[in-house]
């Protein structure tokens, strides 16, 4: 399950990124300057990204064995801007905490 939480970390921080460039520089460009190259270029790069986005996130939910709205819920997270960064964030600690709860305490010599 590390690689497919890594795959979906990279992904979510690029696909974040890419919203926000869109969003945030893009959009007024376009709409203020009458200047769409950035969202030409951007929101297509953007909605490609958010199917390999969606897949990872897929990926990750099986392998985790998520309930069906948990992974919506993460998957929807690609859609909103800065909210991929807290979905990858608490993502991470979700899968982070049964880790942390196997660990075995150390045996000391007596």
């Amino acid at each position: 399950m590390g690689a497919a939480l890594t795959r979906y970390r990279v992904i979510a921080w690029i696909v974040g990124v890419a919203l926000i460039l869109l969003v945030v520089i893009g959009m007024p460009l376009k709409y203020a300057f009458d200047n769409p190259v950035v969202v030409e270029t951007v929101g297509q790069a953007h909605g490609f990204l958010y199917m390999v986005y969606l897949l990872a996130a897929f990926d990750l939910s099986r392998r985790a064995e998520w309930p069906l709205k948990r992974m919506l819920l993460v998957m929807l997270a690609g859609t909103v801007p800065f909210v991929s960064f807290y979905a990858e964030r608490r993502v991470s600690g979700w899968l982070a905490a049964p880790r942390q709860e196997q660990t075995p305490e150390p045996v000391l010599p007596r």
